[in-house]
């Protein structure tokens, strides 16, 4: 644009029951004002995957800059300068120091809440979590605070006996003490969430709707069109790339839509959810890529399959259940088919961060202007130790901290200590959370 007045940074492409927010573009900022004075915002996620990891697979065998990477975490060997791994990050609230639900609900329900779980007389009780503290704050300048994602239920799963400990092992953001934030799990119901009225369809009137659906492109075609003609080639070329990227979206949720209508009617699957992991995980991280993108939100939690999920990875050739394989005994084989789940998990984790980084941003990419951190709420899921949590984070926080590193604190070192740091990144300052002692230094641009 060559005037003085920019697009306004919230704008919206509308048609019926549809609105498509944009990308930062190079029109939203006046043309005759100084250089960008304002950076994009700081964007955070947690990508949370169950039942622990084999940590000699994930330890290096080093401390400072990251070289060769072990086995499991091999896939982000092409990105390990945007990524940093902690050692000895301690969850002492997951451990059995009250009465909770077992060690998976106990490190799950704790894990972003810094609160040991308890159930009570009558109704559940964790914590508020760390996600929603920020979201308290920042997300007043988003259209979703916050959102939750998940993969899978528990419940449908069978892997949980009761309502508590379904509550526990299904969710990782706490609104309140006892108001856990459940995930959505239904790419389908996510993508109208991020661009349709807010209205839930029936899979019976979801049904009748394809009969005559057509993309939500369609609907904005005329705003889009009247976009354009202000656009600079840059941000025309800009605009493209994401609105194909919504499309590309559409495509793979009516595919799988498809899929899984040959494969039992008679499933109790919720309406539209891949059957293969690959594709659902690829699903939910392409549909978390667009509402960073385009500003929708800046909080995300994303549970990669619920805590204790027994889970077989037949794509993989493991028919056997994960949360089973986990209780090893140390015997080889079922070591190396845990090792094989959790390298699996990363390879789709390590293809969202390419795609993070491919992304411009400001001055930099999307994946630099985020904090994303990868881990469990387990280290040895056959013993079910809560110290020395595999964690790491992607992303550079908008260049607030150096990456490429491997940071080893002392042992016990509070998990919540990380989070004060996080918070500090976000722009939201408190001075206690959870069993906090401090601060990390190592989100410190040093």
């Amino acid at each position: 644009m060559i005037t003085k007045k920019a697009l306004p940074r919230r704008t919206f492409l509308r048609g019926m029951g549809t609105a498509v927010a944009l990308p930062f573009l190079d029109a939203m900022v006046p043309a005759l004002a100084a250089p960008r004075s304002s950076n994009p915002p700081v964007r955070m996620a947690f990508v949370y995957v169950p039942n622990g990891i084999i940590m000699d697979g994930w330890n290096p065998d080093y401390e400072g800059k990251l070289g060769e990477l072990p086995r499991i975490l091999k896939p982000l060997e092409p990105y390990r300068q945007d990524i940093t791994l902690f050692g000895n990050l301690t969850h002492n609230t997951g451990r059995a120091l009250l009465d909770g639900a077992g060690d998976h609900g106990r490190c799950c329900a704790s894990y972003l809440t810094g609160v040991q779980p308890r159930k009570t007389v009558i109704d559940i009780k964790a914590g508020v979590s760390f996600d929603q503290i920020v979201a308290n704050q920042v997300g007043k300048q988003t259209r979703f605070p916050s959102l939750e994602l998940g993969m899978e239920d528990a419940r449908q799963a069978g892997d949980c006996d009761s309502g508590y400990s379904c509550a526990y092992t299904n969710n990782l953001a706490w609104k309140s003490e006892t108001q856990p934030l459940p995930p959505v799990l239904d790419p389908r119901a996510l993508f109208e969430r991020l661009f349709g009225n807010g209205m839930a369809l029936t899979p019976e009137a979801r049904a009748r709707e394809n009969l005559y659906r057509r993309s939500i492109l369609d609907f904005v075609s005329d705003d889009t069109r009247k976009l354009e003609t202000g656009l600079g080639p840059t941000d025309r070329r800009k605009l493209d790339e994401y609105l194909s990227s919504i499309r590309e979206i559409e495509r793979q949720i009516e595919n799988a839509e498809k899929d899984n209508a040959q494969i039992d009617p008679h499933m109790e699957k919720p309406y539209g959810i891949p059957a293969d992991f690959a594709e659902h995980f690829k699903l939910m991280t392409d549909m978390m890529t667009v509402a960073f993108q385009s500003d929708l939100t800046r909080v995300i939690t994303f549970l990669v399959t619920h805590e204790g999920t027994s889970r077989p990875y037949r794509e993989i050739d493991i028919p056997d259940g994960h949360h089973p394989l986990t209780h090893h005994r140390n015997q080889p084989d079922l070591i190396e088919k845990v090792t094989q789940i959790n390298s699996y998990h990363v390879r789709q984790f390590a293809a969202w961060i390419a795609k993070m980084r491919s992304i411009r941003d400001g001055d930099g990419s999307l994946l630099d202007n985020c904090m994303i951190v990868y881990g469990a709420g387990l280290s040895d899921g056959n013993r079910h130790l809560h110290e020395d949590l595999p964690t790491l984070i992607a992303g550079r926080g908008g260049s607030h901290f150096k990456s490429g590193r491997r940071i080893v604190y002392r042992k016990e070192t509070p998990m919540c200590n990380l989070y004060l740091a996080m918070m500090d990144r976000m722009g939201v300052h408190v001075e206690h959370f959870g069993d906090s002692t401090g601060r990390l230094d190592a989100l410190d641009l040093t």
